[in-house]
């Protein structure tokens, strides 16, 4: 009898060890397979962790169990090499000398950078919830948003985007915004076709209640595939955002509250950049804010807060109104963007969308703004990693609508610089349909009250291609800023204007907006430093003055020589006039050669 029982309890404890043991198993399968932040309590709880600070023990227990899942899933993790608790938090760059890393590691660190053309090699060893520093001014902080009563759905827009990159975007919009605010995260993927973004990326998605994904069926573009995911939008305002940014912390109550006042109203945030090497985030004082503006190539370009807005302006944190926006990242009411037209849907892939809805809402009615509460950061590429199997030139197709619709009279200067090769544009009647529904205003009072800082072309002397007699060369030159100090190339005459647009000025400039051709050299310097250059317009004449004379020679006074095809073909430089050599004769049409001859 004693062994009976003795058998019994020994055989009842082995079975209730058994069980125990399964349920701890079954415990802790389940810790691991779910993602840590499966909810969005979740997520707040672990971004006060990175953020703020505890102890390093409930930090690195914190780190162990997530570093599992993101190994599990992310490509080119490997916690047994790095350490995610340091790398890159607080914002702060990572650096690594890819000289001592092994010719596998190497191979790792070059592809990222040839498919996504940023380091992808440094975002893999970067946690997905890096704590960001509070970048808002003080006073921005004080401010009360508990007012707000509308809430937001983002909608992020993805083609091949990089594993970690497009994570650490999601994850710093959970962290960084109210739940009550934050309505959903729609994610479109694009036709991506890279392995990571299909089944991989859905089960991540999978526990993050809050996260959504729709999928083109085929290349659709930026365009078409934020009018996607805006028709699937739930709240009451459309967040449009980039998928390689990191959001701060506070960054979308002051994107909300002017909409809460004036549906009407477009806000964009402090535009900040994310290192596309290090990741190293770098913030921007509100004193040297930039608004949005383009030039007559309807190119959108950057510029300091002008005086005049300045002026209007009565406290340091009272939004920013800005002629034109980026077009990544900005905040619209959701009626509002259905009531004034959504995107132009005859537009392909992107640019020249964000021209238009920037003209469109002040022409229409509304306000522009930047918040100088809300900041986020952006990573902005050298290249675009991206391909195209089209033979449309998009960005010509795009702008060309938008001067058909929107520029009035004003669509000569860029159809100037066209070479007024204007291609197939389509049909863009139902646009100018949708601006005389929307009462709009003129070009001309777009540029009069709300843009009147953009130069105006003047009346060349002449203007167009400068077209070399003796082959069919062009004089072809990027004006921009970053472009000074270069070398003016020669290039096969391509009939497109763009970089081999240029106008005589009455001042005898050879120029582009703000970019002149100048040359530094005199009579001595010719074939050695001979060559003509990019120069800020300066309006001195000197290095920058030229005329094109009755014998179609480019003469420049200051140093008595011409401009001349170079004998290799690859660049224009300076020679003693020869009027029987062609290499020196220029084919440019003039408009009112006496006025540069007094000039």
């Amino acid at each position: 009898m004693t062994s009976y029982i003795y058998r019994s309890t020994l055989y009842i404890f082995i079975v209730w060890c058994f069980v125990f043991f399964i349920f701890l198993q079954s415990n802790d399968f389940t810790r691991n397979s779910i993602d840590t932040q499966s909810s969005i309590k979740d997520e707040r709880e672990e971004v006060n962790i990175n953020s703020y600070g505890m102890n390093n023990f409930v930090r690195k227990l914190f780190k162990k169990s997530k570093n599992k899942q993101e190994q599990a899933i992310a490509p080119n993790i490997d916690d047994k090499k790095i350490d995610l608790n340091r790398s890159g938090e607080m914002g702060n760059k990572v650096e690594i000398d890819k000289n001592k890393l092994s010719p596998n590691e190497l191979k790792k660190y070059e592809e990222g950078f040839e498919k996504h053309a940023f380091n992808t090699y440094i975002s893999d060893l970067i946690s997905y919830h890096r704590s960001l520093p509070d970048v808002r001014e003080p006073d921005c902080q004080k401010i009360d948003y508990k007012s707000i009563l509308i809430t937001a759905s983002i909608v992020m827009c993805f083609h091949n985007e990089a594993w970690s990159v497009l994570l650490r975007s999601i994850h710093s919009i959970i962290n960084r915004s109210p739940s009550h605010l934050l309505k959903e995260i729609i994610l479109v993927d694009d036709f991506s076709d890279m392995d990571h973004l299909k089944k991989p990326l859905d089960k991540y998605i999978k526990h993050l209640k809050i996260v959504s994904i729709v999928r083109q069926k085929k290349r659709e573009g930026l365009i078409r595939s934020r009018l996607a995911g805006a028709a699937l939008v739930k709240g009451d305002v459309i967040i449009f955002l980039d998928s390689h940014i990191e959001v701060t912390e506070g960054w979308l109550e002051p994107l909300l509250d002017p909409i809460s006042q004036n549906r009407t109203t477009v806000v964009t945030p402090i535009i900040e950049t994310i290192d596309d090497i290090t990741f190293q985030y770098n913030s921007i004082p509100i004193s040297i804010i930039s608004t949005g503006g383009f030039d007559w190539n309807l190119q959108f370009n950057w510029h300091t807060i002008s005086d005049r807005e300045k002026e209007r302006r009565k406290h340091h944190l009272e939004p920013i109104r800005t002629p034109t926006m980026a077009g990544g990242l900005f905040a619209i009411s959701k009626s509002y963007f259905y009531d004034l037209g959504t995107y132009d849907a005859g537009m392909d892939i992107w640019g020249g969308e964000n021209l238009e809805l920037s003209f469109r809402i002040w022409m229409c009615g509304g306000t522009l703004i930047i918040s100088p509460c809300s900041h986020v950061g952006h990573i902005f590429r050298t290249r675009s990693p991206y391909k195209w199997l089209s033979d449309v030139d998009v960005i010509r197709k795009n702008t060309v609508r938008v001067a058909e619709v929107w520029l009035d009279e004003y669509k000569e200067y860029f159809y100037q610089r066209l070479n007024y090769n204007l291609g197939d544009y389509g049909d863009v009647t139902s646009r100018k349909l949708l601006r005389k529904k929307l009462q709009c205003k003129s070009f001309k009072w777009y540029l009069t009250e709300i843009y009147p800082e953009l130069s105006m072309p003047e009346k060349g002397i002449a203007i167009g291609e400068i077209r070399n007699f003796d082959d069919d060369y062009c004089v072809d030159a990027n004006t921009e800023s970053a472009n000074f100090n270069r070398s003016v190339i020669s290039f096969p005459c391509h009939n497109q204007g763009g970089n081999q647009f240029f106008m005589l000025s009455k001042m005898g400039e050879i120029r582009r907006d703000h970019g002149c051709l100048g040359y530094q050299g005199g009579m001595e310097d010719v074939n050695k430093n001979d060559k003509v250059i990019v120069m800020k317009c300066d309006g001195q004449k000197g290095t920058q003055y030229w005329i094109y004379d009755e014998n179609d020679l480019i003469y420049h006074p200051t140093s008595n020589l011409c401009m001349a095809l170079s004998d290799d073909r690859t660049h224009i430089q300076m020679q003693v006039c020869n009027i029987t050599y062609e290499a020196h004769k220029w084919l440019w049409e003039r408009q009112s050669l006496n006025e540069t001859n007094n000039t």
